[in-house]
């Protein structure tokens, strides 16, 4: 059972979820546990997740935000395994590491930045950018296939991927705030690609951006 305090965090961070969103996430609790939270977050142009549809969870402990969510993904991406914890900085595999300045919209832009790097943590996978591209244009019929997706995600459950509400990158800039694992920033990390190594420097850069939204925000509450 979540804290007063962290009920309270929660409640306000889905608030802020329907109003703000960040660029190419999408969040929120479950009805009867706002702690379990369910995300999609939609790959970025110039990725080989562009179209892709990846439906995950946020696990937060009862006393957040002091400390970290776990976090999974369930669809199929080559990049995580499926239903299995990931390990960033932002997650409870490194609760010394984290800042409970973060925020929903931190972790979720942080993991897609991470997401699009090749550096390998405990939950990664390794792939072709082939494999993850034909995997990303499954995601949908996949996540539709989920029961559970369906419901908890019925405005998303058509036959017809649909949108996220922010799918604009350069309006939100869709980058995380803090780096997404104790290893070197990711971009750092080898593209697979010159095509895809210029978008992924590009959302990194915006993490600048967004990192001031976010702190300034929290900063004010």
């Amino acid at each position: 059972m979540a804290t007063k305090a962290a009920a309270k965090r929660l409640a306000k961070e889905a608030a802020m979820m329907e109003k703000d969103p960040p660029p190419f996430c999408y969040a929120r609790p479950r009805e009867d546990n706002v702690l379990e939270w369910h995300f999609i977050l939609r790959g970025p142009p110039g990725t080989p997740y562009e179209g892709g549809e990846y439906w995950g969870q946020l696990l937060f402990p009862s006393d957040y935000p002091f400390k970290p969510p776990g976090i999974k993904v369930q669809t199929p991406s080559g990049r995580f395994a499926p239903d299995q914890k990931i390990c960033t900085s932002m997650s409870d595999y490194h609760p010394g590491s984290w800042n409970p300045a973060w925020s929903v919209a931190g972790i979720l832009v942080g993991l897609l930045s991470f997401m699009c790097t090749d550096e390998m943590t405990a939950g990664s996978v390794m792939a072709t950018n082939r494999e993850r591209q034909s995997l990303a244009a499954k995601s949908h019929s996949f996540n539709v296939a989920q029961r559970r997706f369906v419901q908890l995600f019925p405005d998303y459950a058509g036959p017809e991927v649909r949108n996220v509400p922010n799918m604009t990158q350069a309006a939100k800039p869709p980058t995380p705030a803090t780096p997404v694992s104790p290893a070197p920033p990711a971009a750092a990390a080898p593209p697979p690609s010159s095509s895809w190594n210029i978008g992924i420097m590009a959302t990194v850069v915006l993490t600048c951006l967004f990192a001031v939204k976010l702190f300034d925000m929290w900063g004010r509450t």
